[in-house]
């Protein structure tokens, strides 16, 4: 396979779209990001890494952190996490309050932002620092000793987070909550705000594809957990739009208002895109599109 030559024709045919959708504004230190940016990376499950364009620019990972934070807190801590959080689409909104009145303070899934909080409280008391093992996990699954929080970007999501923060507060009200609010949405805005590129985010996503197994040979989570985590991406990762991603792409994958998004190639490996533009429903336009190529181009679908 001729990786290098996949990667541009699928950047080709992404960029020849036309469609370049608009970057986060509501975070106003992602707001300047070109929408037209554009990098791409597949690492394969030997460990080698092929990219294109802007490949390796590090970006705000933003959502694609929730990711990393709910596959250290299984491993860390079981399947007892399902009580505080479910495994359903949400058809909401990332950052509705909607049904968490109706469903007891229990979010519907972990990649929706109250589903996130509640899983980064659970890593908080496992651990006692949420952030600090997401941290690590990227930078040793990755090589790269660089990645880390962009400490501006926290603090302009902190600053605007009025609506998580009112999440934290409604999900605190009905005890699904074990650390301190303040604490929970610090560790929050900061495994978003991480920093990192393309490669990093490609080779640190090869665990789910070689079943979750880490870069060192050894097991972070099962077979079958791995499975799982595959299962809630494919169904809940791109948002409220993703039964459209699973349409088009056909892999599980988790994205970010970053722009990034990460998809795994059960099996074979794992594929990160970045184009800051995104769609009304939060996912890149030029990332989904190239996804879309990439599939389409390779039969590389789960279906």
């Amino acid at each position: 396979m001729d990786y290098q030559q996949l990667l541009q024709d699928v950047m080709a045919e992404a960029l020849g779209g036309g469609a370049r959708g608009r970057s986060a504004d509501y975070i106003p230190a992602l707001a300047a990001a070109d929408p037209g940016a554009f990098g791409m990376a597949i690492a394969t499950v030997d460990g080698a890494v092929h990219g294109v364009g802007e490949w390796e620019r590090a970006f705000s990972i933003q959502s694609v952190s929730k990711l990393f934070t709910l596959a250290l807190a299984l491993a860390e801590g079981g399947d007892g996490l399902w009580r505080g959080v479910g495994r359903e689409p949400s058809g909401n909104p990332f950052n509705s309050l909607v049904q968490l009145e109706t469903e007891h303070g229990i979010p519907r899934n972990p990649f929706i932002n109250a589903g996130a909080l509640v899983v980064t409280d659970r890593l908080l008391e496992l651990t006692g620092d949420a952030v600090g093992a997401v941290r690590e996990f990227l930078r040793t699954e990755s090589g790269n000793p660089e990645v880390g929080t962009d400490d501006a970007v926290a603090a302009s999501e902190a600053r605007h987070g009025h609506r998580n923060a009112a999440l934290a507060h409604f999900i605190a009200s009905y005890g699904n909550l074990r650390n301190p609010v303040d604490s929970v949405l610090a560790h929050y805005y900061a495994h978003c705000a991480i920093s990192a590129s393309c490669r990093d985010l490609a080779l640190a996503g090869l665990f789910l594809a070689r079943h979750g197994v880490r870069v060192d040979g050894s097991r972070l989570l099962s077979r079958s957990e791995a499975k799982r985590i595959n299962a809630v991406m494919l169904t809940c990762g791109t948002y409220d739009a993703a039964g459209e991603f699973a349409y088009r792409v056909g892999l599980p994958g988790k994205s970010g208002v970053g722009g990034g998004v990460l998809a795994i190639l059960p099996g074979r490996g794992s594929v990160c895109v970045w184009s800051p533009g995104l769609d009304a429903a939060g996912n890149s336009v030029l990332g989904v599109a190239a996804l879309d190529a990439l599939t389409t181009a390779t039969g590389w679908s789960v279906f």
